[in-house]
């Protein structure tokens, strides 16, 4: 069997994309790498460019790779790209197309990130000539491979998401519908529940041409995300079918928040099936702000639920022509400096990711992703960017690393809850011309807390009983199972802050006429007193609490008490903040959405709320930095404790961290990466730390 990693720490990049780069440098390419600690390198092996007829195949190329790979001692990750599809076959087999819901067929493009034509969106899986081609080749491809020496495994979806515009065919149609009886059971049910009076058969039922705030819309949503990963697992299966010791993987783009609701982005769903998950997160589109980086990563990893995951496309060039970096400066991560590349590589590592490889090893030289995010030169020749890559790539392979490398982030004091039908009410109701607020709401509660010292871990309502403090953004659609869920879990001792409106919509996004909906009215021990939904106008406009001001946004709801006790008092003279005694827990509702003002508004009046709900929580910081710029992670093997400490600033700076609970220090034992300097006396730490650098240590405990 050979699922696991045989590298201490997979180091590498994407490498080939048919056309780049250019065949005579390959063999010259691989012996750098290999010089330059490089351990793995991934591969597209693009359908389209490889059954360049029906049945004729030219794995040249790739059998080249492959020889390389042994030849240097580098393994190899095939990326399974069925998403271009041979050009032959957009003629031959219309009928296995994706259809949008106008009734176009997709039609071939080239891929911006190879430059190669056939792309994009594979062909419709639901269709029997669809899951023929396109499992004939995955068969074929795994076939031809299995066993190879230089053979590490497969990437399955590349970053496993899907286009807002498809699927709408008939073979889709007859999907959803056999997903829908599943569900309802009864024509008769779905017709209630849908409020479509007049099916005679299921036949009638079709999939909402346009979305809103319906249960239709939502169900379509839901069913088109499951059915999505029901494709995955199915090539998965037909991969370890053919060559079942390989190692699976996938990678995500680390937009659960932003696209789980219309393009399937689901970092649990997509990692159930693999045996290592990963993302892409590059600074160039996202920004250089240390906290989306963070998030990403945790995101990440709370996805993985215990799997290894891996930084699987992680920033090494700069990159150029892409609208996401307009009127950004050049270091908000579009020049990419070696300090850069370590302060990202080692955040990653922090993060807990346990592999890193470079989106390219060296830049396209085609399309409008020329010279893009590759460590090397646009001849392949070494950079003061490569260098750097080289300089970890070989720290962390390196055997003094080996017990660093084995320990993992500890779990989190607080957990942020994502709740996946609550993405799809925001996104629903943002069709009718709002902001979908799920985003900016979810991201501005993990900034409340990291910017306090804490680890805020993303938490699936699904793993809701892994913790004992978690915080509920802007939960205005519930399903009742959810309700339960945190019902039952604050009654068994659960700490739980929630904000306004929470369950205000059901499932069939059909509005309760008792708030809080779904019986958290009996949680929370309140009932709604006013509300207003004046997404605008609060966005700037302030609350008070103890004399203060913070910012709230989306809703407003005050509250009349029915068993709990009032922390704030609203505008309207009612309760704005409650808390309840439950069971055995504490339920704290808040009744905006602070956290969406921390997005709008991160200021130190903004801050204070949070430490202020913290406090209300009971939080305790693992390990508490006393300057914001400095970001400190506790990995553990269940013996030792190691510190990591990352500067994100270009300047040098100091802290002092302090420990709380089962992690202690009684001084430093072993320094693993001197970006500074450190001492511990008392149980308290100092360090200085090099701007954009870090220091590792192994604590004595």
């Amino acid at each position: 069997m050979n699922r696991k990693n045989t590298m201490q720490l997979p180091y590498g990049a994407v490498y080939f994309r048919k056309s780049n780069p250019p065949r005579e440098d390959w063999e010259r390419d691989y012996a750098q790498a290999r010089i330059d600690g490089y351990n793995i390198f991934r591969h597209w092996f693009m359908w389209g460019a490889i059954e360049t007829a029906p049945g004729v195949y030219d794995w040249e190329d790739y059998d080249r790779q492959l020889e390389l790979a042994e030849k240097y001692g580098i393994k190899t990750i095939i990326a399974e790209i069925t998403t271009s599809i041979p050009e032959w076959v957009y003629t031959r087999y219309p009928e296995a197309l994706c259809e949008d819901v106008n009734g176009q067929k997709a039609k071939s493009q080239m891929g911006v990130s190879c430059a190669t034509g056939g792309f994009y969106e594979g062909l419709c899986l639901d269709s029997l000539p669809g899951r023929q081609l396109t499992g004939n080749f995955l068969k074929q491809l795994a076939g031809r491979y299995k066993g190879h020496p230089a053979l590490q495994g497969y990437d399955v979806w590349n970053e496993c998401n899907y286009s807002h515009s498809y699927c709408y065919c008939e073979e889709t149609k007859k999907a959803f519908r056999r997903w829908l009886q599943e569900k309802y059971k009864t024509l008769d049910r779905l017709q209630k529940t849908w409020c479509r009076y007049s099916y005679t058969s299921w036949d009638d039922v079709q999939p909402p041409p346009k979305l809103a705030l319906y249960s239709e819309c939502n169900d379509w949503l839901q069913f088109r995300k499951d059915n999505a990963y029901r494709h995955m697992k199915w090539k998965i299966d037909i991969i370890r079918k053919e060559d079942p010791d390989c190692q699976m993987t996938a990678h995500g783009t680390a937009q659960s928040l932003e696209n789980m609701a219309m393009g399937g982005s689901d970092e649990w769903m997509a990692a159930e099936d693999v045996e290592l998950y990963g993302l892409t997160f590059v600074q160039t589109r996202k920004g250089n702000q240390s906290y989306k980086h963070w998030s990403a990563l945790d995101m990440t990893r709370s996805g993985a639920r215990g799997k290894d995951f891996w930084h699987a496309e992680s920033q090494g060039g700069h990159l150029w022509y892409q609208p996401q970096t307009l009127g950004r400066s050049r270091e908000d991560g579009r020049i990419t400096e070696p300090e850069d590349i370590r302060q990202w590589n080692l955040t990653t590592l922090a993060g807990g990711a346990r592999g890193i490889l470079c989106p390219r090893w060296r830049p396209l030289l085609d399309g409008p992703l020329f010279g893009a995010f590759g460590a090397y030169g646009m001849d392949g020749q070494p950079t003061p960017r490569s260098e750097m890559t080289a300089q970890i790539a070989r720290w962390s392979n390196a055997p003094e690393q080996k017990e660093l490398l084995e320990a993992v982030p500890v779990q989190g004091e607080i957990g942020i809850l994502i709740v996946p039908e609550t993405q799809r009410g925001t996104c629903l109701l943002s069709k009718f011309g709002t902001e979908d607020s799920y985003a900016a709401a979810v991201t501005g509660a993990y900034r409340g807390f990291l910017d306090l010292g804490y680890q805020p871990d993303y938490v699936h309502i699904d793993d809701l009983d892994k913790y004992e403090k978690v915080y509920l953004p802007i939960p205005i659609m519930l399903n009742q199972s959810t309700a339960e869920k945190l019902i039952d879990w604050v009654k068994k001792g659960g700490t739980l802050a929630s904000e306004g409106c929470p369950g205000y919509l059901d499932e069939n996004c059909h509005v309760g006429t008792v708030q809080p909906n779904l019986g958290l009215n009996q949680l929370f021990g309140v009932q709604e007193a006013y509300v207003e939904f004046t997404q605008d106008l609060l966005q700037n406009e302030n609350l008070t609490w103890e004399g203060r001001t913070f910012y709230g946004g989306e809703y407003l709801q005050s509250y009349n008490l029915n068993g709990a006790c009032e922390l704030v008092k609203g505008k309207d003279n009612r309760t704005l903040i409650s808390e309840n005694r439950y069971g055995q827990g504490t339920a704290i509702l808040i009744g905006t959405s602070p956290a969406l003002g921390y997005s709008n508004h991160p200021n130190s009046e903004q801050k204070d709320f949070f430490r202020w709900v913290s406090e209300r929580m009971g939080l305790a910081a693992h390990a508490a930095c006393d300057n914001p710029k400095v970001h400190a992670r506790i990995h553990w093997d269940g013996t030792n404790v190691f510190l990591w400490l990352i500067n994100e600033d270009h300047s040098v700076q100091y802290t002092r961290i302090k420990f709380v609970g089962k992690y202690t220090c009684n001084g430093i034992e072993k320094i693993y990466w001197r970006g500074g300097s450190i001492t511990a006396e008392d149980g308290v730490v100092q360090a200085k730390l090099e701007g954009r650098n870090a220091v590792i240590a192994k604590l004595k405990v």
